[in-house]
């Protein structure tokens, strides 16, 4: 059955939105080229969609030819403002950004957990206010948040989970009071750096891959078929909780000391270090095992290069080649630990890809990547290639902003009979 004259006009300005989204500013001659529909119809549409605020010209293409040069027309960004919010434990990061998601503002903040509930969310939510102030947007249309912890697939909301700030779970309803016109959500921190490592890192070509998280906690996220997979009570990826040799109990229901996350995560990467004599270097604002990882893998790059000042980057005992054994042993003993929980993954999974996230998955790179692979290859015979993710713990915030820009404009560019004129 042939679509109706008014569904056929919806799917068309959806597909002329989207490419001006992925494209950029396009002439009515490239939309028509790109989307295989007749002049007439892409004129109606270019009609339609600026006359709803939408689009607007952007300027003028350059092409040498007689007559007047085409209009580029591009989607109006300052539609709708947005907000994502990155909520650690130990504080919040902000950015404002407009309908295509260029970034007109940021700032973070810390919050110390000495600090009372009802502080810590008046903190957060007046630096979301100092930053919305700061990019020029008088009202927020979407806000999406990241935070650690389970959130519960029917209330949308972060379930009370032992361990996590109150302030986590106060945030959103804080948020939503605070700017009532605009669309509160939160996810699970690393289904978001999931979403970016897809969409702009270490995954961009797989739609089937899981993300280990490796930042102040552990965590993963698994996407199969391009589909985030949440489980049936929000927890899949729980991977802190896994119960792994080496650790001398095993977790609980309510916390996952004895689990993954005694072997992976920072404090436990920290202490292993420092059973090979190094230390982080002070990196400024960079976690401590994000630090001691990369200055473990700067100094067998330098080793490697013959440069001088090969100890840089991690202190320990011994010059340079006590230095050089020391964080090659640190890191086959943390690839020893990471195996673990990968191989177990895959085991249940195969994916065909996994990426280690966050700030020690980057910090990193290639170089414990590898390590990681050639272990998981000794103990599974399912091919798995293990990548550094790309975004390192940036990529929470960069998912959260990929998520709200997405509900904005699914909703934005609904069909015309939701559309209203530009007030």
């Amino acid at each position: 059955m042939p679509a109706s004259p008014s569904t056929a006009r919806a799917i068309n300005d959806r597909l002329a939105l989207r490419l001006l989204q992925q494209e950029g500013p396009l002439t009515a001659g490239q939309l028509k080229q790109l989307t295989g529909l007749s002049r007439p119809t892409v004129a109606d549409l270019v009609e339609r969609l600026t006359a709803a605020g939408l689009i607007g010209v952007a300027g003028e293409a350059g092409e040498q030819r007689r007559g007047p040069n085409a209009k580029l027309y591009g989607i109006v960004a300052d539609r709708a403002h947005l907000a994502a919010l990155d909520a650690r434990t130990e504080g919040v990061s902000v950015v404002v950004s407009d309908l295509v998601g260029r970034v007109l503002a940021e700032a973070s903040v810390p919050i110390g957990g000495d600090m009372g509930t009802g502080p810590a969310v008046e903190q957060a939510v007046a630096l979301v206010e100092r930053v919305a102030k700061e990019a020029g947007a008088d009202r927020l249309h979407t806000v999406g948040i990241g935070a650690p912890g389970l959130i519960d697939p029917v209330t949308g909301e972060l379930r009370d989970s032992t361990g996590l700030p109150e302030w986590h779970r106060r945030l959103c309803a804080a948020l939503q009071e605070r700017f009532p016109e605009a669309r509160v959500s939160v996810e699970n921190e690393t289904n978001l750096a999931a979403l970016a490592e897809q969409r702009d890192g270490a995954a961009r070509d797989r739609d089937t891959f899981v993300l280990l998280w490796l930042g102040h906690g552990t965590g993963a996220a698994v996407v199969l078929d391009g589909s985030l997979r949440r489980g049936a009570s929000g927890g899949t990826g729980e991977i802190g909780f896994l119960p792994v040799p080496g650790t001398t109990a095993l977790p609980s229901a309510t916390g996952c000391e004895g689990g993954f996350h005694s072997l992976a995560g920072s404090a436990a990467v920290v202490e292993l270090a420092a059973k090979f004599g190094l230390a982080p270097d002070g990196v400024r604002d960079e976690p401590s095992a994000a630090g001691v990882v990369r200055g473990a893998v700067g100094v067998l790059a330098r080793m490697r290069e013959g440069g001088a000042g090969a100890s840089r980057g991690v202190t320990g005992a011994g010059g340079a080649a006590g230095a050089h054994g020391s964080a090659d042993r640190f890191l086959d003993a943390l690839a020893d630990r990471l195996a673990l929980g990968v191989a177990s993954v895959v085991a249940i999974l195969d994916p065909g890809c996994v990426v280690l996230g966050g700030e020690v998955g980057q910090a990193g790179g290639s170089e414990l990547a590898a390590r990681v692979q050639e272990r998981v290859r000794r103990m599974s015979p399912l091919l798995t290639e293990v990548r550094a993710g790309a975004l390192g713990g940036g990529a929470v915030l960069r998912g959260a902003l990929l998520t709200a820009r997405d509900r904005a404009q699914e909703e934005l560019f609904a069909p015309p009979e939701r559309w209203s004129p530009r007030s």
